[in-house]
């Protein structure tokens, strides 16, 4: 996928969501939500992570892991609730601990935002770019 082609991919769907067209932030590195995101502000806290310093409000966040905590459930859904949330997130493999905390977000009500598993082969070319993701987990870059 190059940036100007217009290409779709299809996701496995892991936890559903309205759709969204929103600029892609594709992660260097696997993060943890717990100690690596604050949850006031979005901003990613790991100093060590090449991201740090970078919101990942609003953005399709493309994960290519993530590094386990049971508290990251506590800070997704704490990022829904203040609404500084990604607009959907695209996980090279699911963690269900994460996941948790958009499911908990839906039960109450929230706005919550997709979910999808896609291999991370794709997120190099989903960088610098603006994705459309479709209610049926179509993943496409979107048209400028």
């Amino acid at each position: 996928m190059s940036g100007s082609t217009l290409e779709t991919v299809a996701a496995d769907i892991l936890v559903p969501g309205a759709p969204v067209s929103a600029a892609a932030l594709v992660l260097s590195g696997p993060i943890s939500f717990w100690g690596g995101v604050d949850p006031k502000t979005a901003l990613i806290a790991d100093v060590r992570h090449p991201e740090h310093g970078r919101s990942i409000e609003g953005f399709v966040l493309c994960l290519p892991g993530t590094i386990g905590s049971s508290s990251a459930a506590a800070v997704l859904l704490e990022l829904v609730y203040g609404q500084r949330a990604p607009a959907a997130l695209i996980l090279h493999e699911p963690d269900a601990i994460l996941l948790l905390g958009l499911i908990v977000a839906r039960e109450m009500g929230w706005p919550t935002p997709m979910a999808l598993r896609l291999d991370r082969r794709y997120f190099d070319g989903f960088r610098e770019q603006r994705l459309d993701v479709s209610v049926e987990g179509q993943v496409r870059l979107a048209r400028r």
